[in-house]
């Protein structure tokens, strides 16, 4: 049998809102896909509400309609079920969790994250590539951390059981997350910047002080925080997972696609089809049968179910 198989992020639901992506039917440049979910043995998919800060649309608006676009995904798809901490991969199901990428939906309010809440979003990253109300972004030419208000942010997302993803977070608003969190907070999507200087990738006293927290970091897919080259592949992936666990233990890595976030994919990785290839790479790497497995899938079922 394949390695059950867990993804920390993907962009799907901003497909399913703009561009009307439907987990059954391929359109566009769509990767997020029913049947290569289930070729590829993915029992735990992850799912964004990215806020897209080039439309019109107000921040909350988005929020909602994306909302929407997951709830209804699982009352079309039977095979979907909402994660639980008893959650068995070995059935026939898919387990997901609701996440917001971009805090810009809450619009500055503790009761909007309320809301999100009860909708069933279990974990949030309080910025994207910009820097807000919120926090500092990775991205951002001006580097800062977190705001006053992101403070009380996060103090009420530990209070309701919301996840800190420190991913397209900055250094120091990482640092002040980890200070101030009473709960451990993970990286949905980050590489390794020891071996591609991006500042959306991680460095090493990062990494450890997340694995020490008992957080979890999902490699992702994406050449430009891979490697030099124009193309990445399946031996870039690992070579940043061998990095991660090499600093912070196998229990803190797991897998963070970005799958329908990017518009080139590595050339042997291109769907959640191709999974099984990449824990063969790991076997392959030196990893045994146990550890790939918690890479794979076990790391993140372990986080997340503190906040199911």
């Amino acid at each position: 049998m394949p390695f059950p198989i867990a993804d920390a992020h993907c962009d799907f639901l901003y497909g399913a809102m703009e561009y009307g992506y439907d987990l059954n039917t391929l359109r566009r440049e769509q990767v997020v896909h029913l049947p290569y979910m289930q070729k590829g043995n993915v029992k735990l998919q992850l799912f964004a509400v990215w806020y897209d800060q080039k439309l019109r649309t107000p921040p909350l608006q988005q929020g909602l309609t994306m909302v929407d676009c997951y709830k209804r995904m699982l009352a079309g798809n039977p095979a979907l079920v909402p994660f639980t901490r008893d959650f068995d991969p070995q059935g026939d199901k898919i387990a997901t969790v609701l996440t917001i990428e971009g805090g810009e939906v809450c619009e500055g309010s503790l009761a909007m994250l309320r809301i999100f809440h009860e909708l069933g979003v279990r974990a949030m990253t309080m910025t994207w590539n910009e820097n807000n109300e919120l926090a500092g972004a990775a991205m951002a030419r001006r580097q800062k951390g977190l705001t006053l208000l992101g403070l009380e942010m996060l103090r009420e997302m530990n209070r309701l059981g919301v996840a800190m993803d420190v991913s397209h977070l900055s250094d120091q608003g990482i640092r002040d997350a980890l200070e101030i969190s009473t709960c451990p907070i993970f990286a949905s999507h980050s590489n390794a910047r020891a071996l591609k200087d991006s500042p959306r990738c991680l460095p090493d006293d990062l990494i450890r002080d997340i694995a020490l927290q008992g957080g979890v970091i999902g490699v992702n897919f994406y050449a430009p925080q891979l490697t030099e080259n124009k193309l990445a592949c399946i031996d870039d992936i690992v070579r940043h997972i061998l990095h991660i666990v090499s600093i912070g233990g196998v229990d803190c890595c797991c897998f963070g696609s970005d799958f329908d976030g990017m518009s080139t994919y590595p050339k042997d990785l291109k769907n959640g089809a191709d999974f099984p290839a990449l824990c063969q790479a790991l076997l392959k790497a030196g990893f045994n049968e146990e550890q790939v497995s918690r890479i794979a899938y076990w790391n993140l079922h372990r986080y997340l179910s503190q906040f199911v």
